[in-house]
């Protein structure tokens, strides 16, 4: 019976089953008296707006930013600036508010820092005078000095003992408390009489961190599922309306639990360097959003709650770690993506810039619309597209090169066959109509946000193929195996790790020419396909998502000849995600990426140079180990363009502190390049001239006398002037 039930749930895999069915036995343990919504409790129907802590915390001293003259400073700054007026409105203090394990009053509730906050009340007050909302910070579960010393539960006649589940065992992701057994009498009331105590002081948000699943714990040992329960039942029991959001990198298998009891939910980890470098964020960080979302784009809304990216690191210039271009692109996506907008920088250092940005209504109007967006077309020059619903919709191109490159959205993609109106919302600009399509050179790390009204009409609608797991040739250790939750009822799985572990569809197009094709595959973290079309440069497709069980689409361009076409996915050096099927449409005419990426590890590498996992690089994976001898080389031997000439080549490296790769071009002399980065987790970028030969070409990196860089890839794309 119970196979029947999860089958007509479609949670049939084993594993899915299995957590499926741990959900439905902590579910029936629940209270029964209350089931709210979080989504019902007045807060949630848009994305709310303001800033946070965190981000300053992890570059100055913590007790510089935790402090009540700050906190009043950062609130007078966000209505100085005219932010408030926008809907500005949360200033959240993150964690290290309260005094923390064993300076809890005497119920166990948390308590401010007397020292940081003399006047916390008055603070509270004064956020309020300013038009705004004061945000706390909490961990599931119990603090153990108060298990210890069994602190009676307020309003009871319950103590903590009464409450904490036996065995005693880690209450959070970050074990820094005791877990609590629902099922006990006491256990929601000690929940309740937490936020009555929020409430009474006129609190208006409260983040839950370290909640599992997620958290970089992906297993049922530690479940806060119950916890976010009891807090959203706390909440509608308090009678104030309470923004509450969950954190962080939550396992999306559970969206459900989390759609139904809070108002947000983080998707990823943090978007701070928080060491890594000297700013709040870099780029790369930025870039993994782009990746991240793909798998959760369909299950945010109004009443569904909203994905939260994370701190919007822009308004603080240099501070933040990203040019104005790369911020304006950071913002850009996180109003498509209809995620909170909070701010992690100084406010009371907010740039004329930063304003500028910050203060564009029309881009304000985008993250508010209540319509996040898909992503329509993926790959390095990504386009994603909000419907409206009214014949109008928001579309963002976005240029994830470090060079200029050309970025075009085909009308046809998204349902009509042209746009009598384009207004660019940035500018503030009506463009006038547009036929079929819409291009532009972007900048290195750009985007364009536009607003388009649909002409009527529809496109031809062109045929597709649709190829299922189980149609795959696969080879090596690569699997195929039952997926309930997959549309093609199979899964390949085992793809990478390994030259011979891949699988390879067999495509037929009657004319040669550019197609869609859309790849539905899995995944919980990053991962990547190495893709290899008819045996032309592999193409590199960086996907994350929040589940190994939920697929999710994303679609690129194919170049493929008249017959019959291969199409290769694995990953030589590092994880792919799991493969439902792929979809190939369109009429051959689609629009082709100008650039090529080449990754480092899976060009020659000789001598000590080796390959190795990196989380943050693009295919999940760099090459090491280079230079200290002429030997030490990586050679990319099918560096291939159409015309000789002079095209851009873009670096992509790790290092911290300066390091130089010799580049030797068709063995021409080589040219030196001298670099510097701060740090061997992520890579940065940096794009210079190359002159290569019409044809196949060899670009090899060394140093004979010195240790280089680590090398994640290179991209070559013809020089846009």
């Amino acid at each position: 019976m119970l196979t029947i039930l999860l089958c007509k749930f479609r949670i049939c895999h084993e594993r899915s089953a299995m957590r499926f069915f741990f959900t439905l036995i902590f579910a029936a343990l629940l209270p029964l008296s209350i089931t709210a919504a979080a989504q019902m409790n007045g807060v949630g129907a848009k994305p709310y707006l303001g800033w946070s802590t965190f981000s300053e915390q992890t570059i100055v001293a913590s007790s510089t930013v935790m402090n009540e003259q700050n906190i009043t400073a950062q609130s007078d700054a966000m209505k100085k600036s005219g932010l408030t007026d926008r809907g500005f409105v949360y200033i959240n203090l993150d964690a290290g508010w309260s005094s923390g394990n064993g300076t809890d009053d005497q119920y166990g509730r948390p308590h401010w820092n007397s020292i940081a906050f003399p006047d916390f009340l008055g603070l509270i007050r004064h956020i309020h005078d300013n038009g705004q909302k004061v945000g706390i910070y909490i961990n599931p579960g119990i603090a153990s000095d108060d298990v210890n010393n069994n602190t009676p539960i307020f309003g009871t006649a319950y103590q903590a003992k009464d409450i904490v589940a036996m065995p005693i065992t880690c209450g959070n992701a970050f074990c820094d408390t005791d877990k609590i057994d629902f099922t006990k009498p006491g256990a929601q009331e000690y929940i309740n009489s937490i936020v009555d105590q929020f409430a009474s002081w006129g609190v208006d948000f409260i983040k839950m961190d370290g909640v599992t699943p997620g958290s970089d714990n992906d297993t049922l040992s530690i479940n806060n599922i119950p916890d976010v329960h009891a807090m959203n039942v706390a909440i509608a029991q308090s009678g104030r309306p309470i923004w509450f959001t969950i954190s962080w990198a939550l396992d999306e298998d559970y969206i459900t639990d989390w759609q139904q009891n809070a108002n947000a939910r983080r998707i990823e980890n943090d978007i701070e360097c928080e060491g890594d470098c000297p700013f709040l964020t870099e780029w790369q960080r930025v870039q993994l959003r782009f990746y991240d979302l793909i798998g959760w784009e369909r299950t945010a809304g109004r009443s569904l709650g909203w994905n939260d990216l994370d701190a919007l690191e822009v308004g603080n210039g240099a501070t933040d770690g990203l040019t104005n271009t790369e911020q304006k692109t950071a913002m850009t996506f996180w109003a498509m993506a209809n995620t909170p907008f909070f701010l992690g920088g100084d406010l009371t250092k907010l740039t004329d810039y930063g304003k500028k940005l910050l203060t564009n209504d029309e881009v304000l109007a985008v993250n508010q619309s209540g319509h996040p967006a898909v992503q329509v077309t993926g790959g390095f020059t990504p386009v994603w597209v909000s419907d409206l619903g009214n014949g109008s919709y928001y579309v963002a191109l976005f240029n994830l090169n470090a060079f200029p490159s050309e970025v075009t959205v085909d009308w046809k993609d998204l349902g009509f066959s042209g746009a009598f109106d384009v207004r660019d919302l940035w500018d503030h600009r009506d463009l006038g109509p547009t036929y079929q399509s819409f291009s532009d050179v972007l900048p290195g790390h750009g985007a364009r946000l536009l607003k388009v009204m649909a002409a009527t009409g529809h496109p031809a609608v062109s045929s597709s193929q649709i190829l299922g797991a189980e149609t795959a040739t696969i080879y090596g250790g690569t699997q195929l195996n039952q997926c309930s939750t997959c549309a093609s009822g199979y899964k390949l799985t085992d793809l990478g790790i390994g030259a011979s572990n891949y699988a390879i569809f067999n495509v037929k197009v009657k004319v040669a020419g550019v197609y869609r094709m859309e790849v539905d595959s899995m995944t919980n973290g990053t991962r990547s396909f190495i893709v290899n079309v008819n045996g032309d440069p592999a193409i590199t497709l960086n996907l994350s998502g929040g589940s190994s069980n939920l697929p999710f689409p994303t679609t690129i361009p194919v170049r493929l000849k008249a017959g019959m076409n291969s199409i290769e996915f694995g990953n030589p050096a590092s994880y792919p995600p799991d493969l439902d099927r792929i979809l190939i449409s369109g009429d051959g005419h689609e629009p082709f990426p100008a650039s090529t990426t080449y990754e480092g590890e899976l060009a020659t590498l000789s001598g000590s140079a080796t390959q190795s996992y990196c989380g943050n690089c693009s295919g999940v994976s760099t090459a090491g180990n280079i230079g200290d001898g002429a030997q030490n080389t990586v050679t990319f031997t099918n560096v291939t363009v159409p015309v000789a000439g002079t095209y851009q080549m873009e670096v992509d490296y790790r290092t911290s502190g300066p390091r130089s790769f010799f580049i030797t071009v068709n063995d021409n002399p080589a040219q030196e390049l001298d670099l510097n980065g701060y740090t061997f987790s992520t890579p940065t970028s940096t794009v210079i001239p190359v002159q290569l030969n019409a044809g196949t070409n060899q670009i090899q990196f060394g140093n004979p006398s010195n240790f280089a860089p680590d090398l994640d890839s290179i991209n070559i794309a013809p020089t846009i002037h």
